[in-house]
């Protein structure tokens, strides 16, 4: 059975400024979608992390197609409308156009998207991330389908021997998208040669080089390059097949471990580590840290099992101490260096105009 699995993003209101969508936004989005996507919609599951509502949905539509979209743009429209009425802060953030215009890409929601004829089992991973930008799964990406320090069955099976198509866009380049294919592990220095800038280029898909089939799909979305201004950070959603000729869950999990250093937390201006969270976190030590939620499921025939937590577990609890620890140290350098962003990602912000007025004070000393 082909399905297309598709999950869309959009910050609406928050509860306290930056934290969580309020219980009544979160019914409002799940209400319209129940009554909206019958007919449309095989299978659907809302979701929060930090202050951001994800739809993921399943259907037969194939990607990006017009009513799918556009029955997520009006079930955000509805969230809104219930946060204005609440006076929540932010409400319709991340909606940055006046109406809907065919697909949500380019309209301020993050989007991915895969379509695959299923397997007689074909368990996925959907990832959402807060207070950072896509950039921010390039690591994971790399080690995870690239490195056998994590991907072990890169050594152990014959379904991967042949690698893995990384799909990298230049979301710097907003005329059109801007993509290059490198092929691993032949092209795995041309991979992290991009890969390490993490503002620029990002991943947006991943093709098994074994059977075709798409691995991975990535939310490129930058919000400031819409909007022209800073708008809030693009926290991106992620969809990753797993097992048989793709990578085991764990292998896909295991780079999170790290705790990255990401574009992201207070007004997405700074730098924080990357924290694995459990479902429905909030947001809260200076508007962070940035942090990342992992569900599972199975899909057949299009129905999608109960979701799993797959950041819910005693090691994870570990790894977020040591994330604390790396976020409170980088904290401490406060506004200089490597602890905010650079010129490059701030050029929307007031800072900008800030320097612009220094800049007029500057003497040129003979």
């Amino acid at each position: 059975m082909k399905v297309t699995i598709s999950v869309i993003k959009a910050d609406v209101g928050s509860l306290a400024g930056h934290v969580k969508p309020s219980q009544k936004l979160l019914e409002a989005v799940e209400n319209y979608v129940k009554n909206h996507g019958k007919g449309l919609l095989i299978d659907y599951n809302i979701s929060f992390t930090g202050d951001d509502v994800a739809i993921l949905c399943t259907h037969q539509q194939g990607k990006l197609n017009e009513k799918v979209h556009k029955m997520a743009w009006e079930a955000f429209l509805a969230g809104t409308e219930v946060a204005k009425a609440q006076g929540l802060y932010g409400a319709g953030q991340d909606l940055l156009k006046d109406s809907f215009s065919g697909n949500v890409k380019g309209m301020g929601p993050a989007v991915a998207e895969m379509e695959f004829d299923e397997r007689p089992n074909e368990p996925f991973l959907f990832f959402a991330a807060d207070k950072t930008d896509p950039g921010a799964y390039n690591l994971p990406l790399y080690l995870g389908f690239s490195d056998p320090m994590h991907n072990s069955g890169l050594l152990l099976s014959p379904s991967m021997n042949k690698g893995f198509s990384y799909h990298i866009m230049d979301v710097s380049y907003t005329e059109a998208d801007r993509v290059v294919e490198l092929n691993v592990p032949e092209e795995l220095y041309d991979v992290a040669a991009l890969l390490r800038d993490q503002e620029r280029f990002v991943v947006e898909s991943i093709f098994s080089r074994n059977n075709g089939e798409q691995a991975a799909a990535v939310s490129t979305t930058r919000l400031h390059n819409i909007a022209g201004k800073y708008t809030g950070k693009d926290d991106p959603v992620m969809l990753v097949r797993v097992q048989g000729a793709f990578p085991a869950t764990g292998e896909v999990l295991s780079p999170f471990n790290i705790g990255q250093y990401v574009a992201g937390f207070m007004r997405g201006s700074h730098t924080g580590p990357l924290m694995p969270v459990k479902r429905f976190t909030t947001i809260s030590f200076f508007d962070g840290p940035p942090v990342v939620s992992c569900t599972g499921f199975c899909v057949h025939e299009g129905k999608l099992t109960e979701p799993v937590d797959c950041f819910d577990h005693p090691y994870w609890d570990y790894v977020r101490d040591r994330v604390s620890e790396k976020a409170t140290e980088i904290r401490k350098q406060g506004f200089v260096g490597a602890a905010m962003l650079p010129f490059s990602e701030l050029e929307y912000g007031g800072i900008v105009d800030k320097l612009n007025k220094i800049d007029k004070k500057f003497k040129i000393r003979k």
